[in-house]
């Protein structure tokens, strides 16, 4: 079975969620036998950890391909998905896949060469903050139209996004959770080298800087709480340099709230491995990666309340109301206060995610569906 992946930026990368995702269930798929082929933006390059791991065109047994594109915001892409659609629909390939609702406006592309289409939703990013109001967040919406007519299936990562399509177009989907390995917990070097942090003297929360993902309510909450302990905000820009520019405003010269931008490899698990508690903000998930590592590493986790968090986390985390500043201040605090809590808290938690969430899994069940949908 042929497949094509289409929508992302660049495999190998950790530089979002769909990337993230594809570079980890990819190839497990191409392993299980699947002849897997992902289309990258030609604007982007592999990066950090995973440079010289592409060699002949191949990472881990998943043929790259380029999808030409433009440099720029939204336009990248937008081109990327209707060059990519256009060679898969010309290509031998058994199914053509679609990931986020953007580039399924493209879709219709493989879909009138008689390809069978499948989806995966990894969150309804017109909600976005970043495209709030503007021409992407209508297109991202015609995207959505497009996939809900034309896809041959459509896999989504939590129950809420099952009853969205549901309840918006009477349309079924599927339930595929993302996944998650079992890290390697190290000790902090680099971290301490670069930032000054060391094992439990740090607050943290990984994560692209956009608005949906609720890092101006830390800060806030931050700004407003009695701690020696510094807070650590990794990650970068996705298109969105004015809030990045906002956030550094709200931290204004406060040297404990450090900015590392984008991290990965050992720096990033040692910052993940050396945490006093893990902060998850959002006001807007798919099913968040950050948060399935964070629980993999074993930490406390402080998350928002929406249903793609509680999800996962179950009773393993402390939750506040999302969007609720005070609310989020006062339970920072109290675990800030009392360290007692935050062990009790970890108990469990690394076995209790790992058991639950398992790329193994899930890539059975993504080749099983594929298999269905190649032979109807």
């Amino acid at each position: 079975m042929k497949v094509a992946m289409i929508g992302h930026k660049v495999v190998p990368s950790r530089r979002g969620g769909i990337e993230s995702v594809l570079t980890n269930l990819c190839p497990i798929m191409a392993e299980m036998g699947v002849d897997v082929t992902c289309y990258n933006r030609s604007s982007d390059k592999v990066e950090n950890e995973y440079v010289g791991t592409v060699v002949n065109n191949e990472y881990r047994g998943v043929k790259i391909k380029k999808a030409w594109t433009l440099s720029g915001k939204g336009v990248s892409a937008m081109i990327a998905s209707f060059t990519a659609a256009i060679s898969a629909a010309f290509g031998k390939y058994d199914i053509v896949l679609f990931h986020a609702e953007g580039p399924c406006a493209a879709m219709w592309i493989p879909k009138i060469f008689g390809k069978r289409c499948v989806a995966t939703v990894h969150g309804l990013d017109w909600q976005r903050e970043k495209w709030s109001g503007s021409f992407a967040s209508k297109y991202i919406k015609f995207g959505e139209k497009v996939m809900v007519k034309c896809a041959d299936e459509i896999i989504v990562l939590s129950e809420s996004a099952k009853i969205y399509f549901k309840e918006t177009y009477n349309r079924e989907t599927v339930v595929i959770h993302n996944g998650i390995n079992k890290p390697t917990i190290k000790q902090a070097e680099k971290i301490t080298e670069l930032y000054g942090l060391s094992k439990g003297e740090y607050i943290c929360t990984v994560s692209r800087l956009t608005a949906e993902k609720g890092i101006h309510y830390l800060i806030d909450a931050y700004n407003n709480i009695k701690t020696d302990k510094k807070l650590v905000i990794a990650g970068d820009t996705s298109d969105t340099n004015e809030y990045v520019s906002f956030l550094k405003e709200k931290a204004g010269n406060n040297p404990n709230i450090i900015f590392t931008g984008f991290v990965s490899g050992d720096t990033l698990s040692e910052i993940f491995s050396n945490a006093y508690i893990v902060a998850i903000p959002s006001d807007v998930e798919g099913m968040s990666i950050s948060l399935l590592e964070s629980l993999a590493y074993g930490n406390a986790v402080l998350s928002s309340n929406i249903p793609e968090n509680t999800l996962v986390t179950e009773d393993k985390a402390v939750l506040f109301e999302k969007s609720n500043v005070p609310d989020l201040t006062e339970k920072l605090q109290a675990l800030c206060d009392d360290e007692k809590m935050v062990e009790k808290i970890k108990i469990g938690v690394a076995d209790f995610i790992l058991s639950k969430y398992n790329w193994n899994d899930v890539a059975l069940a993504t080749s099983n569906l594929y298999k269905k949908v190649s032979q109807n």
